[in-house]
């Protein structure tokens, strides 16, 4: 039973057609079936994806799955134009979610930058410009040390020997450095 491709069938000429493809594995019912929904199935697709290429391989896969399936309709739960969209739409979805890809802990959107808020970096800002204030009321000794053995990176002995003093004397004057920054920084953010 071969029809021509501008002949609209009925309901239940389409559901007989679906038997005859379930029960004999009929060519000629699935070639009737097949040029009336393809066209159908791809423009629903073309729609969808907006891909010519992708709704004719969606197509080709939704009336694959109709010869497979053809078995499984029941023409009491609904008319066969809702069966055939329903496993084109089932088969699109399938298709998008083969192509998401999978979730990728590096990609930028999940990943901190390196550069930090501008609230962040202002407060930095505050933060050493206070510190320079307050070093600035520091006696010059203490100063001193402070500056070459935090900014110089120098120790303890080897700052005590450049100097000419007793290490005991360079921590002593590091920590009241630490005293007097400690009290002038103290209400201040």
């Amino acid at each position: 039973m071969t029809q021509t491709k501008n002949q609209t069938l009925s309901n239940d000429e389409m559901a007989g057609l679906l038997k005859a493809i379930a029960s004999d594995r009929s060519v000629d019912a699935f070639e009737a079936v097949f040029r009336f929904y393809s066209p159908r199935v791809r423009s629903f697709m073309a729609m969808k994806t907006g891909d010519r290429q992708i709704a004719e391989e969606l197509m080709q896969e939704t009336m694959v799955s109709v010869w497979n399936k053809a078995g499984q309709f029941d023409p009491e739960r609904g008319n066969v134009s809702a069966w055939i969209f329903t496993i084109a739409r089932n088969i699109r979805i399938d298709f998008y979610r083969r192509r998401r890809p999978a979730f990728d802990p590096q990609d930028p959107v999940f990943v901190n930058d390196d550069i930090p808020s501008a609230e962040m970096e202002f407060e930095r800002v505050q933060d050493a410009a206070l510190l320079r204030d307050a070093m600035a009321t520091l006696p010059p000794d203490q100063l001193d040390v402070l500056k070459r053995a935090f900014f110089d990176d120098v120790s303890h002995s080897t700052i005590a020997t450049d100097l000419g003093l007793p290490l005991g004397t360079v921590k002593s004057r590091i920590r009241l450095a630490f005293e007097k920054l400690r009290s002038a920084l103290e209400g201040r953010r």
